[in-house]
């Protein structure tokens, strides 16, 4: 199913996508050599927002959790993607512990980790899963949708390596965001592979510091191409609310970004009025509350009713519309990739939220995006924004450099390497 792209018959995200398509091989090459100097995150997905007029990330998480939104016709390119990836980390890998997040029973979310067994079993490995909470002693059966069931076990920790029970794994693959800090059973296993490291966790990890990678990558990116790198950046800036002068230095940053965001606007002879949205620099975005804001004098009136999983740490990020609707509701695409890899996507649809607001709530629904059937691989030369393959190609790009954005932060931010320079 391809959404009906309201702005797509015209306007800069028409010239983006040709300018892309125009660029392809230019484009492959970059990826491929910045991959040969990066690597990349194991696994990733990406929001992205079609305004019409730019399009952009909104939302990198390092811990994906809707792999069973995928179609099974997306399956055996994510196959194929993870056994580059383990042949890279651990060519002779045998056994493969998956750790998903604690407490985690929804069906939705047992559906994703089915998934992602099938996947890496059929990538050679055996895979079995361990539970972080220290209290389960016994193996868990819990029951799928299909009829089929997981068994979730206790994982056992002997000296340097964790395991379970009569298995004894060469990698280790978190599908915990790690959001309540670094449990200690995870820490000092230096001779597995852990996957995506600690500090990908939410524990050290900020949004503000991926958004700085990524800003970094756009403009590298968009000198490639010759464009204006605010056409694929959402811009941001970080706020620390602690202290008196908190909400004043939110309120100053939430009009400086309104203030930059009129001007391209002006620039671009968008007739739409611009908003930011502010959200925590910490912790996974379906988990936290995001605010809209149009008019910075608005976040006074706010002070008192401000959540408080909001936290101290900010974002204030300019907010891009989604113009894109399935089944006349308000959508947005949300790319997947494994290693350097786009192994397929969704559409995610709120029919009861507007196009400036977060989708990402109680009452999203999935439609899959068509990115791995052969007859939607790139059709060069056909009209720029008639054709959905040439589309998500682009949003395969865009959810790319969010990945190597990802890499960036990840490599900046790597206490191994910050110890090996201080030694």
């Amino acid at each position: 199913m391809v959404p009906h792209l309201i702005t797509a018959l015209n306007g800069p995200i028409n010239e983006l996508e040709a300018r892309i398509l125009e660029s392809m091989p230019a484009t492959e090459r970059w990826f491929r050599l910045e991959w040969m100097e990066h690597t990349p995150t194991f696994y990733a997905s990406v929001d992205l927002r079609n305004a019409g007029f730019k399009l952009a990330p909104v939302d990198t998480n390092l811990f994906p959790s809707g792999f069973n939104h995928l179609t099974p016709q997306m399956l055996p390119q994510a196959v194929q993607a993870a056994m580059a990836a383990i042949e890279k980390i651990c060519p002779e890998a045998r056994n493969l512990l998956l750790i998903p997040e604690p407490g985690a029973r929804c069906s939705f979310y047992l559906d994703h980790l089915a998934t992602l067994v099938r996947i890496f079993t059929q990538a050679g490995l055996n895979v079995r899963l361990g539970a972080l909470d220290p209290a389960q002693t016994e193996p868990v059966e819990l029951p799928l949708a299909n009829g089929g069931s997981l068994v979730i076990e206790p994982l056992v920790r002997k000296r340097g390596r964790l395991m379970l029970k009569g298995f004894d794994p060469c990698t280790i693959l978190l599908n915990s965001d790690l959001a309540g800090g670094t449990p200690p059973q995870l820490m000092g296993l230096h001779e597995q592979y852990l996957l995506p490291p600690l500090h990908a966790g939410w524990s050290v990890r900020r949004k503000s510091q991926h958004f700085r990678a990524y800003e970094e990558v756009a403009k590298r990116f968009a000198k490639l191409l010759g464009m204006d790198p605010w056409l694929i950046n959402p811009m941001s800036a970080s706020v620390d609310m602690h202290g008196r002068s908190g909400l004043e230095a939110l309120q100053t940053a939430a009009d400086a970004q309104l203030t930059k965001v009129r001007r391209k606007y002006k620039e671009y002879g968008i007739n739409e009025k611009p908003f930011v949205i502010i959200k925590s620099d910490v912790g996974s975005y379906g988990r936290r509350s995001v605010l809209t804001v149009r008019d910075a004098k608005d976040i006074e009136a706010l002070a008192s009713s401000l959540p408080d999983d909001l936290g101290q740490e900010v974002v204030v990020q300019e907010g891009v519309p989604t113009h894109e609707r399935v089944h006349e509701a308000v959508a947005e695409p949300v790319v997947y990739m494994m290693d350097r890899y786009v192994v397929g996507g969704f559409y995610r649809v709120h029919a009861h939220r507007g196009i400036d607001e977060n989708l990402n709530t109680p009452g999203a629904s999935y439609v899959p995006l068509a990115f791995a059937d052969s007859p939607h691989l790139p059709r060069p030369g056909e009209k720029p924004g008639a054709s959905a393959p040439n589309r998500f190609y682009m949003y395969g790009v865009i959810g790319r450099l969010a990945m190597l954005a990802a890499s960036y932060e990840l490599e900046a931010t790597d206490p191994q390497a910050e110890a090996e320079e201080a030694a």
